[in-house]
């Protein structure tokens, strides 16, 4: 594969987020473009389609699976990775059914993501994907519900069906992967 080849698109809208990402894959000799939205994106993609892409799955507008369905739907070849800060079994199934090589869970390092683009779910000899802790999906499912309660822990606490002490102990306590 030529290495000046190698476009990778970027959606993501956690701006520093995104410019840290853009510069690391550039160190690993990708030729990024960046978009704030999936429309953005998608925008980007219909212009030149990208070799690889990398997709937030929540976003304003449209969502990170509504994008890799159409990125697709534009260049089959395109390897997608969906990265996320709130991964759950469910999302990680209809990424992949969609089209995405892989789903990762935010922090992720460089080096894993890379891997994923290039050589997707079947990277490496006889190694599937992470799978994550017990621990690590509960502490995944809280922060989600807590993003959807805008960060109001009585609220969270109610719709998670636990009390709020018991919900401020388990936000308290280090996860583990």
């Amino acid at each position: 594969m030529n290495e000046a080849a190698r476009t990778v698109l970027v959606v993501d809208d956690d701006e520093p987020f995104r410019r840290l990402l853009a510069r690391a894959l550039q160190g690993r000799g990708f030729e990024v473009r960046c978009a704030s939205s999936g429309e953005e994106g998608l925008a980007l993609a219909q212009r030149e389609s990208p070799e690889y892409a990398v997709v937030d799955l929540r976003m304003g507008g449209m969502s990170g699976l509504d994008l890799v369905r159409e990125l697709r739907a534009i260049d089959p070849g395109t390897r997608v990775v969906v990265l996320t800060g709130y991964g759950s079994i469910a999302t990680a199934l209809q990424a992949m059914h969609l089209g995405a090589v892989h789903y990762l869970t935010k922090p992720c390092e460089t080096s894993a993501l890379v891997a994923a683009l290039e050589h997707g779910v079947a990277s490496g000899a006889g190694e599937g994907p992470e799978v994550p802790s017990l621990a690590r999906v509960e502490w995944e499912h809280i922060q989600r519900v807590l993003a959807d309660c805008e960060d109001n822990i009585s609220e969270a606490a109610r719709r998670l069906g636990i009390h709020r002490r018991s919900l401020q102990r388990k936000l308290a306590k280090p996860v583990r992967r």
